[in-house]
């Protein structure tokens, strides 16, 4: 009987990440595409305005703003590249869940292209939840090296 691969435990964890990236990046797409419609403006609007005062109204009334301002060939172009990201961190995580080869080279390379631009905005705005996806992130492009590199092919 043949003993399962141990990494493919790992991989499969991977794989979970992106996915979970792509059900929110759905969610953001799905929202992104309501903008067209002058009444989820107007809900948001209201809701802000029910926020306590403090910064979190102030980020949401930024955030309507600068949304608010944007044409709709703009909303469908922002709807356009969430889709496309979610299209990719699908093809990712498929292919890590299925101990693809090719996909542990397709996560190697987009991951690791992202990491500067993650620590660049990092450095400019620092928040916990940046340090922890570029830690993951590193962690992630650290493993599948070492993986890459222990069963060259």
């Amino acid at each position: 009987m043949r003993r399962p691969d141990p990494r493919l435990g790992v991989l499969r964890a991977i794989a979970a990440f992106k996915i979970s990236k792509v059900l929110l990046l759905l969610a953001a797409a799905y929202g992104v595409l309501r903008l067209r419609e002058p009444t989820v403006i107007a809900g948001l609007y209201t809701w802000a305005a029910s926020l306590p005062s403090g910064m979190e109204q102030e980020w949401v009334r930024r955030a309507l703003v600068f949304v608010s301002g944007l044409s709709p060939a703009r909303i469908n172009a922002l709807g356009f590249v969430t889709l496309a990201y979610a299209a990719v961190f699908t093809t990712e995580g498929v292919g890590l869940w299925m101990g693809k080869r090719w996909a542990e080279w397709l996560t190697t390379i987009l991951t690791s292209s992202l990491i500067p631009v993650e620590i660049w905005e990092m450095a400019h705005r620092p928040g916990l939840g940046k340090a922890v996806v570029i830690a993951v992130n590193v962690f992630i492009v650290w493993y599948l090296v070492r993986q890459l590199r222990q069963r060259p092919e």
